[in-house]
């Protein structure tokens, strides 16, 4: 039996883990999250997802139970090949929903499961498509003074308010969220890893 330890310090990540059912630990380290320009976009992302379970490795915040098998992840929103991350300041928050509205996007997140004992790792990623319908000047200016999207990729959750902007969305709404919780469950199962599982 394997110990899973979340390797975020996303609340929303921790709830996606906690309603599928999975026991698990939280612990994790500040990386800077600056993307590898020598990389492919998606490569990128799968590599910010290492780069977070490395950084708990290397880390004394690891904890010291046995059997670990360590889950990392990073989303981040793309639009024009070009990542949203976490707006800085509030004006660049408006501007991430201003580039957003009335347009398509993609929602990336890089997925890493590492097996400290045993030394193997997967890294994968899923992708979902989001579709903002047009927002008007003044619904733009009040969700970004709610503050609601700053510690968000891309400057809106759509878990909250960011949800009534979507007009459709093409693939994993928990993806959108931060993890996709069935591709976490099928790598698990496809690679024997054994977790505990709260009885439903």
């Amino acid at each position: 039996m394997h110990t899973l330890v979340l390797a975020s310090q996303s609340p929303r990540r921790r709830d996606l883990l906690t309603k599928a059912g999975f026991e698990f630990e939280v612990a994790s380290v500040e990386i800077s999250e600056i993307p590898k320009e020598n990389l492919s976009l998606r490569a990128q992302i799968e590599d910010l997802a290492q780069q977070k379970a490395q950084a708990l490795v290397e880390s004394p915040k690891l904890p010291k139970t046995p059997n670990i098998l360590l889950l990392s992840a990073d989303t981040v929103v793309v639009i024009d090949d070009q990542i949203l991350n976490k707006p800085r300041d509030l004006s660049e928050s408006e501007s991430h929903i201003r580039l957003l509205s009335g347009r398509t996007h993609q929602v990336i997140t890089g997925v890493c499961l590492w097996d400290l004992g045993a030394d193997k790792k997967v890294v994968t990623h899923e992708i979902a498509e989001v579709t903002f319908r047009k927002l008007p000047d003044e619904e733009i200016h009040a969700y970004v003074q709610s503050r609601d999207g700053m510690d968000k990729a891309g400057a809106y959750g759509i878990q909250s308010v960011g949800a009534t902007f979507i007009s459709n969305l093409k693939g994993s709404l928990e993806n959108v969220m931060g993890l996709p919780v069935a591709l976490v469950e099928r790598l698990i199962e496809e690679n024997g890893w054994k977790i505990s599982r709260r009885k439903s």
